[in-house]
């Protein structure tokens, strides 16, 4: 599916819900119309605002809160992701403490497509189905000129290996076969240029580090998104026709969001003038202007902006998001 399409659910009505699912706070409908919840329609590109590699800004129109809020809470806690999760340290003679170093390699961002591993389970012994394996080994040294080398550790330093542990009798990996053909492209960091640590001559960093499969409801290192939120779409609205100098007056002190056309005011779209509503909001503390302009808020049409970590892109993000809120329902309208 081409980047540039974004699939979203609509055309759930406002009627909403007899109670809530506390897991999720997914709105439990009416069955008529949870069996048509998972209707997917492609969006039209006018909707979609901005799409980079790490952001996502589009309108959802037409869905009751319950929804967006769903989708929200699932973006952030349940698209599962790749993270750093056992750390075997050999030799740390840095400043930083085994366990802040730890830390700080669970929360680097992993670049690792996840559908291409298995859960792993508490009880499940780390083999190439279900685990990554990386390996940071560094030195700090003086150089001949007499400038440190390796003095800064990045996360571009973690090695991949595709076959596996080194140490598989003190980690308990043991790899059948390589993970070379697993990936299309080989597992790293995805910013390269997070610092982990600092090293002075003589100091060294040599571990292995293990990420597998998890979900944001567990850690956040596993959540691939760095924010996930909506706000509703602004409107400013008049109440009853504003003609002569009453309308000069406020295209005056709002330009651009108020102008005069044949003598009456016209109102342009709040969205594209959203460093003005503040003045409304002002002139709304005045009687007089209360009773002709309304600034308010429409409920059904969310502004929904998906900012991720670089794991996963958002648009691909969200697709997901929206598989997992359709197989809710699913399990949901089986158990009714």
């Amino acid at each position: 599916m081409s980047p540039k399409w974004l699939v979203f659910v609509i055309g759930v009505v406002p009627a909403i819900a007899n109670s809530l699912c506390c897991t999720t706070g997914v709105a439990i409908l009416d069955l008529k119309i949870l069996l048509h919840l998972p209707k997917l329609l492609f969006c039209d590109l006018q909707q979609i605002q901005q799409m980079s590699p790490d952001r996502l800004v589009f309108d959802m129109i037409g869905v009751d809160p319950s929804i967006a809020n769903a989708l929200r809470r699932i973006l952030i806690s349940e698209v599962p992701t790749v993270a750093i999760e056992h750390v075997f340290v050999i030799n740390n003679t840095s400043v930083i403490q085994d366990e802040v170093l730890s830390h700080r390699l669970g929360l680097v961002p992993l670049a690792i497509d996840p559908t291409r591993l298995q859960w792993k389970g508490d009880e499940d012994s780390a083999n190439e189905s279900n685990t990554v394996v990386f390996k940071l080994s560094i030195a700090c040294r003086l150089g001949l000129d007499g400038d440190m080398i390796n003095d800064k550790v990045y996360s571009r330093d973690l090695e991949w290996l595709p076959g596996g542990s080194e140490l598989p009798d003190e980690t308990n990996c043991r790899f059948s076969s390589s993970q070379v053909e697993m990936f299309d492209e080989a597992p790293r960091d995805v910013e390269q240029d997070i610092l982990l640590a600092k090293l002075r001559p003589g100091q060294c960093i040599e571990l292995e580090a293990h990420a597998i499969l998890g979900a944001g409801q567990e850690h956040a290192k596993w959540s691939p998104v760095a924010t996930a939120w909506y706000r509703l779409q602004p409107e400013v609205v008049l109440l009853q026709p504003v003609t002569g100098d009453d309308a000069q007056q406020l295209a005056k002190y709002v330009p651009e969001l108020f102008s005069v056309q044949d003598g009456q005011l016209v109102v342009g779209e709040a969205r594209q003038h959203e460093h003005k509503l503040e003045q409304v909001r002002r002139l709304l503390e005045h009687d007089k202007w209360r009773e002709c302009i309304q600034l308010r808020k429409r409920k059904d049409h969310f502004i929904f902006t998906i900012e991720g970590t670089g794991c996963i892109a958002p648009d691909e993000l969200f697709r997901r998001a929206l598989t997992i809120l359709a197989q809710k329902c699913e399990k949901l309208a089986g158990n009714l």
